[in-house]
């Protein structure tokens, strides 16, 4: 399969040096799920935000690669970046509230990229708004795109926004934990659309999570994280059957489990967490000599 997106030795750093990704490498092909797990601060979302070039501005790219095709994502300038970014990539971001503009109506939220980027006629991008509010189960579209987005429920929000990051059909998507805020029940119904809507357009996905169990039902395949530092790539049925290094063994062991509700929670063993931590204290210093 023909990577979409492919980094290479990856690493981003703080203005003061402090490393929050290091040499980073992972590939998502044309119409894949890429999982990104690991706990909260292992560098996750910050592998997305240096692929869409939104990194906080603490933050720079120190070395490696970004490359989506034979575009390599890096060297573009900033602008041709921001157009390559807006016609080619799109991101499902984890908090449906936030993520739309409350004094805006739906309607030209969904649209405005359509028009602005891509130079799509008006009467065209609204057609388009109303057939992806179709697809992503939303009755009523009409009534949905002139309403704000306070006036309608946290599942919707997400519906909209997964609409929104499909509408121009693009090659890639980043979701940034885009179930986190919502209950058990809406978050099974907004993976599977996910599901649907990914596999329906080819998209190539690069999903973030820090929930196994997600993991298992949206990927192909998955890169666990710990310190901005990948300890493990797999395939998802490898992964769940054999996890080979000993941190993902002790996240897997760590996950609640529907066969034993009222057991303790097992904790990821300190010995573990040292010695993962000693590694990459060795690459660092192997890095810098």
């Amino acid at each position: 399969m023909t990577a979409h997106l492919s980094i290479r030795n990856l690493s981003v750093s703080l203005n003061n040096g402090t490393r929050i990704l290091r040499r980073v490498s992972l590939d998502v092909g044309a119409g894949q799920v890429h999982g990104l797990v690991g706990e909260s601060g292992a560098g996750k979302s910050m592998i997305g935000k240096a692929v869409l070039g939104t990194l906080p501005h603490a933050m720079k790219i120190t070395s490696g690669e970004i490359r989506f095709g034979d575009v390599d994502l890096i060297a573009l300038a900033p602008a041709a970046r921001r157009t390559w970014i807006g016609a080619n990539a799109a991101l499902i971001p984890q908090d449906p509230l936030t993520a739309l503009n409350p004094s805006k109506r739906i309607g030209p939220q969904i649209t405005r990229r359509l028009v602005d980027i891509l130079s799509w006629t008006k009467p065209d991008a609204h057609a388009r708004a109303l057939e992806l509010l179709g697809e992503v189960q939303i009755t009523d579209p009409a009534r949905v795109l002139r309403s704000y987005p306070h006036e309608l429920s946290g599942g919707m929000r997400q519906r909209i926004l997964i609409a929104s990051a499909f509408a121009a059909e693009p090659k890639l998507i980043i979701a940034d934990e885009p179930t986190t805020a919502l209950d058990v029940t809406v978050q099974k119904q907004i993976l599977k659309l996910i599901a649907q809507m990914q596999a329906r357009h080819g998209t190539a996905l690069l999903f973030v999570t820090h929930d196994l169990g997600v993991v298992s039902k949206v990927c192909d395949t998955l890169s666990v994280l710990y310190a901005g530092k990948v300890i493990e790539d797999a395939r998802m049925r490898r992964f769940f059957m054999r996890p080979i290094h000993p941190y993902s063994r002790a996240l897997l062991a760590a996950t609640p489990t529907y066969t034993n509700p009222t057991g303790s929670l097992t904790q990821v063993p300190q010995s573990v967490i040292d010695s993962v931590q000693e590694d990459i204290r060795f690459h660092d210093i192997r890095s810098r000599t």
